[in-house]
């Protein structure tokens, strides 16, 4: 009796552990304020599997995000309580039915475990030892007694007359006139035959899946899809020992002191072995790794499996990557080999990074695919092996330099939550995978009389092909050089570059030079930037819509007066043109409604047949985990110019701290993806010779060299309206602009007397302001004005001296030669041509 006591008082503080409501109640109230799992997540910065996975009880939230969390149901739950209603009857069950271990019925109807946990909401694990409810090896423990995760083993099979019996415990039919009474959840299988449990040292049991409707994707779960409408509940009755799978976009395999696997992510199951053989086995059990899609139309990608130091030595694999190619052929037959016994294959190249698969139809196992990384070995091998992973490098990086798998999948799980996808192989054709997940440009059909599957364009997609014209198709293609052969203008638009004027009287009295520096400038004008989706096709004398039309135009701005004090906004020099030339949109609508151009002098244009806000889900994603990393350094919207000064002083010092580091890493890489994106629009790829670059780059969809000068464009016009605002409220202006840092004469080294604010002290909307948010500015550093006129009267720009003061205005190193200077001073959004 004590023991059963003991046992129910356990499976009470089991339910009551966390302090949240039951994740039945969880779901409900997500459900009823209309919010998907993936804004949970955002909120929380946490992956939104596990979102889900608190929601079918098979996760719990641990120290640091349980009061989050609890805020949040709470909140929910004021505004949504739950409805009142009459308490069921509910027929006794047989003693004999009670469930072996404390369990908790799942919003979907699915019966799974409470694991035991640790007093910091870490899973209790001990040695492997029979589950309690299937017989395979088991590291976890509910109630003490060895136990799976939900959805990682099948409950318990009774007897063939257990389960008759269950069947005759369940309550009548109702009659018509009479509310039926809920019956007792009962988990009852399906008749089979007792099944012995299994060795210790077979492979686990793959998760049941649901099936898929597109030809490629793999199975996953309904409810992952933000998008779906939440199933109808069923009747109360007999539930099916099944649960549907969870996926991860990455788990590192690790090994304890005493040799056992272990996984960052509890919920995957480990391998049963330590040879070779049984890694492949375990690879092709169909793991719940996965990089869910983005968009409905689109596509999913294989998930990653990270390989740490210890566990590459307890596989037997070398340390590093092998330096001669004798070593690397045999580490490859060696591999291909034990892949080999269970069916699956090896990509091509073996590298740091390489695919293990199983193609349909072959022995061993299910079709399937994963990405395997082995931490060690990133940034070894040549120069093909090394770009298979190289943005995986900067994610595996810790704090100490070392390649750390766990590092790596805590880092990888962050940034395919934030931009939904996975790294691709350089941040340019990362920009643009997410381009394609985001918006799809293909979408597939099934024909309904033969089955067979076919793709075709969505509506609005880019499309393929060469399709530029003579003014706008890049520095490399032949178009160009024909026309500027002939001496004709093609079109320039592009950032400022070293444009500089002489101080006035007033500014040469100061004594300092305040650098502020635009952040993720091109972030701030893409969400509705309207870019031409279309072909462009010539139009003489076109009329003027106002800017609805993307294209380039011939415009003549010579005899259009601008602010002298300014760069000019409609050239990349600064400099007045002398002459007509082409412009994108941006700049010709710019020109008309500030300083009053007259469309109607326009004589030909190339219009795009059809517009549209091409990047507004692109620019979605990569804004909103720029923020959210840059919110876990301390730097958030609303910040006072003062707090945000002295948060942005110290956001790189991470004082060890695992959150601030991989914020930092994650924020560095968000910046080069939307910038590498930019300028993948006009890629030159060098290494490739002409005619492969004309078949293999100007061809494709994502080489559109007219969309780059548009944002370009935009941004640049973006940056001229808030120097002129800032000139009209306060009188200053800058006498010095690179790409989009800009220096002002100040009395003081600090930005603060340079910003407009209202009577109440805030700050004017659409001029200098500080902030991280894309289109505010932050202090980039102070430079003695002393220095930079010097430095101006030998005909350099003052840009040069950005990096070699601080923002206190003490020089911080020697000055660089002009082309060191030059590469340093380009500012942080600086795209060049094709620049990955």
């Amino acid at each position: 009796m004590s023991d059963e006591l003991f046992d129910s008082v356990d499976a009470l503080l089991s339910g009551v552990r966390t302090g949240l409501p039951a994740p039945a109640e969880r779901q409900r109230l997500r459900l009823a304020a209309g919010l998907t799992p993936a804004q949970i997540a955002a909120a929380l910065r946490v992956d939104s599997t596990l979102v889900r996975g608190w929601e079918d009880g098979s996760a719990v939230p641990g120290p640091d995000i349980a009061p989050a969390y609890a805020r949040l149901l709470a909140g929910l739950a004021e505004r949504f309580p739950a409805p009142e209603q009459p308490a069921p009857e509910v027929p006794a069950v047989p003693q004999a039915f009670a469930a072996p271990a404390a369990v908790q019925e799942a919003a979907d109807g699915l019966v799974v475990p409470l694991l035991d946990q640790n007093p910091d909401g870490s899973l209790v694990m001990g040695e492997a030892a029979p589950c309690v409810q299937c017989g395979q090896p088991s590291v976890y423990r509910a109630q003490g007694r060895p136990m799976h995760l939900g959805g990682f083993c099948r409950a318990a099979i009774p007897a063939p007359e257990a389960a008759a019996a269950a069947v005759t415990q369940q309550p009548a039919p109702a009659p018509a006139d009479q509310a039926p009474t809920a019956p007792v959840p009962v988990v009852v299988p399906a008749p089979a035959a007792p099944a012995a449990p299994a060795p210790a040292a077979s492979a686990p049991v793959r998760p049941v899946t649901t099936a898929s409707t597109a030809p490629s994707a793999r199975p996953r779960p309904a409810a992952s899809r933000a998008h779906a409408r939440p199933a109808a509940r069923r009747p109360a009755g007999p539930a099916a020992p099944a649960a549907a799978a969870r996926w991860w976009p990455a788990v590192a395999l690790d090994v304890t002191e005493d040799g056992t696997w272990v996984l960052d992510v509890p919920q995957t199951p480990a391998p049963a072995g330590t040879k070779l053989g049984d890694w492949f086995a375990w690879l092709g059990t169909g793991l719940p790794l996965r990089v869910e899609r983005a968009h409905p139309a689109g596509r999913g990608g294989d998930g990653m499996l990270c390989l740490t130091a210890a566990a590459l030595k307890q596989l037997g694999l070398p340390a590093t990557f092998p330096a001669t190619e004798k070593a690397l052929i045999a580490l490859q037959a060696k591999l291909a080999k034990a892949a080999a016994t269970v069916g699956m294959e090896l990509s091509d190249q073996i590298g740091p990074s390489f695919h293990a698969f199983r193609r349909t139809g072959s022995a061993g196992g299910p079709k399937t695919s994963v990405r395997v990384t082995i931490a060690p070995w990133l940034g070894q091998g040549d120069s093909r092996q090394q770009a298979t992973s190289a943005l995986a490098t900067p994610l595996a990086t810790a704090p100490d330099g070392t390649k750390d798998g766990s590092t790596l999948t805590r880092r990888y799980r962050a940034f395919t939550t934030d931009l939904g996808t996975a790294p691709g192989a350089t941040t340019a054709s990362t920009a643009m995978l997410l381009l394609d997940a985001v918006r799809p440009r293909v979408e597939w059909v099934k024909d309904q009389v033969t089955g067979e599957w076919s793709s075709h364009l969505r509506e609005g997609a880019l499309p393929s092909g060469d399709l530029c014209v003579p003014p706008a198709a890049g520095a490399r293609h032949p178009l160009t050089r024909e026309l500027l052969g002939k001496g004709a203008a093609v079109c320039e638009e592009e950032d400022y570059k070293w444009w500089a004027r002489e101080l006035t009287t007033g500014e040469t009295g100061r004594r300092f030079a305040v650098a502020v520096d635009v952040c993720a400038s091109y972030l701030s004008v893409t969400d509705s930037l309207r870019l031409p989706i279309g072909p462009l096709e010539l139009v003489k004398n076109p009329a003027w819509d106002g800017g609805k039309t993307a294209g380039l135009w011939w415009a003549d701005f010579t005899g259009t007066p601008v602010d002298e004090l300014l760069p000019h906004p409609a050239t990349f020099h600064g400099r007045p043109p002398t002459g007509p030339g082409w412009y994108a949109t941006p700049t010709v609508a710019y020109m008309a409604t500030t300083y009053g151009f007259d469309p109607a002098t326009i004589t030909e244009a190339y219009l795009s047949t059809h517009t549209a806000p091409l990047l507004k889900e692109w620019t979605g994603r990569i804004r909103a985990g720029y923020k959210r990393a840059y919110a876990d350094l301390g730097l958030t919207d609303g910040q006072s110019p003062e707090e945000f000064l002295a948060a942005y002083a110290v956001h790189k010092d991470t004082g060890g701290a695992p959150v601030r580091a991989d914020a930092l890493v994650l924020a560095g890489l968000y910046k080069s993806i939307y910038k590498g994106g930019i300028g993948k629009w006009a890629d030159s790829a060098r290494h490739l010779d002409d005619p492969v670059w004309l078949e293999k780059i100007a061809a494709s969809w994502s080489y559109r060299p007219e969309i780059r000068f548009h944002i370009i464009a935009a941004a640049r016009i973006a940056a001229h309206r808030r120097l002129r605002k800032t000139l009209q409220l306060t009188g200053r202006a800058p006498f010095a602009v690179n790409v989009d840092s800009y220096l002002y004469a100040a009395d003081v080294p600090s930005p603060l007397e340079l910003l407009p604010v209202k009577d109440d002290g805030t700050p004017v909307p659409g001029a200098l302001r500080l902030g991280i948010a894309p289109g505010s500015h932050k202090h980039e550093s102070s430079i003695p004005l002393v220095a930079v006129l010097e430095t101006m009267e030998r005909r350099e720009h003052p840009s040069k001296l950005v990096h070699h003061y601080a923002t206190d205005g003490t020089a911080i190193g020697p000055e660089q030669t002009a082309a060191d200077g030059e590469a340093a001073g380009t500012g942080t959004d600086d795209v060049e041509e094709g620049g990955n």
